[in-house]
């Protein structure tokens, strides 16, 4: 019948379908399992005119799955805080790599990737024998790599990088907003939202701000 609701399903239901899609999140884990420790690597903060650019490299336990890994921009915020503080306490090892804003405008945002990567993987505590990234293959590493297109919301490893990541830049740009007020950087992140373009226009440049990033928006950089 047209029009006609489906049925709500129960707590227990949500629950059963959630470990199945988390089953398939780490169904890539699986299949490299071979050349474990499997390791998911991922970055936040390419786009914002603003602030580091952040990596994470996290090695996942084997005997456990974490439920509600996903993309860290498709959770909400109090889902990504206690996910973050989950995959940093069980985790096999977990490496952070943080690259200024200086070393993007130096280097530019795509080497300052890498080099955040790089920075993620030899903080490690193990060393992995497989990464999995997402989308870019690594230069300069000497461990296998395997690219997945949207890595973040397909294997489990990666969304939990991009978690971690995520948590550890927004929390940075919270204390920047304290020391650089104005800019709103604890709600935008840095990103060119159209209120921190106009304080951007209004106050001139702080110095966080990635000076090739704001070139379009203000002459004295």
């Amino acid at each position: 019948m047209a029009g006609t609701r489906k049925p709500r399903l129960t707590k227990e239901e949500k629950l059963a379908a959630e470990v199945e899609r988390t089953r398939e999140m780490y169904s890539f884990e699986r299949r490299y399992m071979e050349f474990a420790p499997v390791c998911g690597i991922d970055e936040v903060g390419r786009g914002p005119l603003a602030g580091p650019v952040v990596a994470c490299a996290a090695v996942l336990p084997e005997d456990h799955e974490i439920l509600y890994l996903n993309d860290s921009k498709k959770l909400t915020e109090l889902r990504r805080n206690k996910l973050s503080e989950q995959i940093l306490s069980e985790a096999l090892a977990v490496g952070i790599g943080i690259v200024s804003w200086e070393a993007i405008d130096e280097i530019n945002i795509l080497n300052a990737t890498y080099e955040a990567m790089r920075q993620a993987i030899g903080k490690l505590s193990v060393r992995p024998g497989i990464l999995l990234n997402d989308a870019v293959k690594i230069p300069g590493v000497d461990i296998r790599q395997i690219p997945i297109i949207k890595g973040d919301a397909q294997c489990a490893s990666i969304a939990a990088a991009s978690i971690v990541a995520k948590v550890k830049r927004d929390t940075m740009m919270v204390e920047y907003d304290k020391i650089y007020p104005g800019y709103g950087f604890a709600k935008n992140k840095g990103y060119g939202t159209a209120e921190h373009i106009a304080a951007l226009k209004e106050l001139g440049p702080c110095p966080i701000h990635r000076r090739s990033f704001i070139r379009k928006f203000v002459t004295e950089v």
